[in-house]
């Protein structure tokens, strides 16, 4: 080790020495005479030195020593302040000495010297990604303190982060050089070699009859032998948390089986070559068991009967205690579960115990006890961690609302609505409800991480038409009633509302122009989830000129000139004018429209449900528009009328577990003779 503890040890004389010879003046720097009898003296002060950036009041507390205090020199007093100082980690050099003593009083100085601070931090072997993942974890910064301790800590922290990996046989190195610049710093150098990842050479399986070999390695996810078609896809790397993962899945599965006893007797890893590693596993599979009997207890809420059917258990069935824990664990259970419905009635503080009451050969017989407790009423609901939506936006998404019953369904509910919302991270959400027992209470938490979702589009470019771009603006955070208090904005537009508001530029020069305004308030007044909906649109789109279409002809290789026209520069000069001639202002063709749409949500047959109504209308102009052979010139309306009833239940918009989308359009327009009194043809 780099940094040695140091320790000086200065008695005077021995005692007999003393007694014989008893000093009359102060004595400095005295001798230490070790095979004297011990003498004790009284602290008459104590100095510390060596470390200016810590109080002194403080250094002597880590000592254990006092002025005023009776110590033995030569002794173990001195001796054990020095290890307490080494204890503390903080000083890589500790010396303590007998400044002077007169008569039976005795002055200490403590000399020392702190572990020196981080002046800079440099990695070797790693990748950008890798970086900045080992600096999350080992919090090493510029400043501060690096000890033996620190650095045996971080040595393990990178090989266990690569370990995970599957580089099992990382070699990690830290070395210190001081920084001649900055006394009292060291440049902290960090050496990784990853070596080659360790791979799972062969998995060797011994005690199983009931399950094959291969049965074995198909339930463990993430350790599997390379080399084995089989395993083409899956994860051949090995690690050691992954492993001890698929030990337990191993056990889960005869556990499924009705193997209850199952158990792993031993299981090794031990390495074939360089690269690869051996796993060995050695198993006791026990018997297997049958439900002989199943009885409910302290049910009053549902039926026996009933909690049967929810069970989906029944005697003479296999043990199976995955469905045991799948239809009466809150935490690993369907929907459906016996947990989930009680807590879908207010019953939070409802507890169920399976307990095998009886066990006879391969029969058992279970007890279910239920303690199902008083219904829970929402406290209070808290939402943390929004900075972006005024919080009435939020709360009136939520389902669950202070003074009701708590509803776990009601729970999952707001969660899946205030994802929808794409203002926070879904995957960063933590939704949970505190209960409180004695008063029979519940306070719900909602702690979200808001994210921005506004777009922003932006293309430009230049043509043979000129100018060519795109400019499209997306706030799905407006808020329309703040529009003229510039005091409430939020940036530079007016925020927190959750309406989207949209606008949109696009052009080819003067080729083609189109330009759209759009609106959607999800909470139209604000006290009912009905949406309301307006967007308009302008595009004008001109004709290419007939002459254009003749000059390229003339210029392919299909008519006279396609020899010369095609390769000369003279023809390509001559094809880039055509382009530029292209254009015919007599030929035209415009758009404008606007709809407007209203949807409310359902009630029936779930509040999963929505309706929308919408109307449309569109004006066409045309002006000897070739494209079109049923009309070329005039002016043309339309009016539609769409409806459109959709049902969403997923849990998230992004990578959804559960639930559904469906929807199911109509749209209807007019015959243009009700209006114009002619028959279309």
């Amino acid at each position: 080790m780099r940094h040695q503890l140091l320790i000086i040890l200065i008695a005077l004389f021995s005692a007999s020495s003393f007694a014989q010879n008893a000093p009359t003046d102060t004595v400095y720097n005295p001798k230490i005479i070790y095979t004297g009898m011990p003498s004790t003296y009284e602290i008459a002060g104590i100095k510390v030195t060596g470390v200016p950036n810590y109080e002194d009041d403080i250094v002597i507390g880590y000592s254990g020593l006092n002025v005023g205090d009776f110590i033995e020199i030569p002794g173990n007093d001195i001796t054990n302040a020095a290890k307490r100082f080494a204890r503390q980690g903080l000083f890589s050099s500790i010396q303590i000495k007998v400044e002077k003593m007169y008569g039976d009083k005795v002055w200490l100085e403590f000399a020392l010297k702190p572990q020196p601070r981080i002046a800079a931090i440099n990695y070797h072997g790693t990748s950008g990604g890798e970086r900045k993942d080992l600096e999350e974890k080992l919090q090493l910064m510029k400043g501060n303190q690096i000890t033996p301790n620190i650095v045996n800590r971080a040595k393990q922290i990178i090989k266990a982060f690569y370990s995970q990996k599957g580089f099992g046989n990382a070699d990690v190195r830290i070395e210190q050089t001081p920084d001649l610049s900055s006394p009292g710093e060291d440049i902290v150098d960090i050496y990784v070699n990853k070596n080659n990842k360790v791979k799972v050479h062969k998995i060797y399986i011994d005690g199983n009859e009931v399950l094959s070999d291969n049965a074995i390695q198909r339930t463990m996810k993430k350790t599997n032998e390379k080399g084995k078609l089989i395993n083409l896809f899956r994860q051949k790397k090995f690690v050691e948390s992954d492993f001890q993962d698929d030990l337990n899945r191993i056990i889960e599965k005869y556990n499924e089986k009705g193997y209850r006893d199952a158990k792993i007797l031993s299981d090794s890893v031990v390495p074939y070559d360089d690269k690869t590693v051996d796993v060995y596993i050695t198993l006791e599979e026990g018997k297997k068991y049958y439900i002989s009997s199943i009885d409910w207890v302290g049910n009053t809420v549902y039926p026996s009967d009933f909690l049967d059917y929810v069970l989906d258990m029944k005697p003479g069935d296999v043990y199976n205690q995955k469905i045991l824990e799948k239809r009466t664990d809150p935490n690993k259970g369907d929907d459906d579960n016996i947990p989930n419905i009680y807590q879908n009635q207010g019953y939070l503080f409802y507890q169920l115990i399976p307990i095998e009451k009886n066990v006879h050969g391969d029969s058992i017989a279970l007890e279910m006890r239920m303690i199902e407790g008083p219904k829970a009423t929402i406290n209070n609901v808290i939402i943390n961690g929004n900075d972006r939506l005024y919080e009435k936006v939020i709360r009136r998404e939520l389902f669950v609302k202070p003074g009701e019953l708590f509803n776990k369904q009601d729970l999952i509910r707001s969660a899946r609505e205030i994802a929808q919302t794409g203002h926070f991270d879904p995957e960063n959400m933590d939704i949970r409800p505190e209960p409180n027992q004695e008063n029979g209470t519940v306070d719900i938490i909602f702690d979200l991480e808001s994210k921005a979702n506004d777009q922003i589009e932006v293309s430009f470019g230049w043509g043979q038409t000129g100018l060519i771009g795109k400019l499209a603006l997306k706030f799905t955070n407006f808020s329309i009633k703040n529009l003229f208090n510039p005091g409430s904005y939020k940036g530079l537009i007016p925020q927190g509302e959750g309406q989207t508001f949209t606008i949109s530029a696009q052009t080819n020069a003067k080729y083609y122009q189109s330009y759209a305004i759009s609106f959607l308030d999800p909470w139209f007044g604000g006290k009912r989830p009905n949406s309301l909906s307006i967007s308009a649109w302008y595009s004008r789109q001109t004709g290419i000129n007939s002459s254009f279409y003749n000059r390229r002809w003339m210029n392919s290789g299909y008519g006279y000139g396609g020899m010369w026209g095609g390769y000369g520069g003279y023809g390509n000069d001559y094809y880039q004018s055509t382009i530029e001639d292209a254009y015919d202002p007599n030929k035209v063709l415009q758009m404008v429209g606007i709809n407007v749409g209203i949807g409310k949500r359902l009630h029936w047959p779930d509040d999963a449900f929505t309706f929308q109504a919408e109307i449309g209308y569109q004006w066409y102009y045309l002006k000897n528009w070739d494209y079109l052979y049923y009309m070329n010139n005039g002016t043309s309306n339309s009016i539609v009328l769409g409806l459109t009833l959709a049902r969403q239940s997923i849990d998230q918009p992004l990578y959804t577990r559960r639930g559904s989308i469906f929807s199911v359009n109509l749209q209807l327009t007019h015959p243009a003779s009700l209006f114009s009194g002619k028959q279309a043809w």
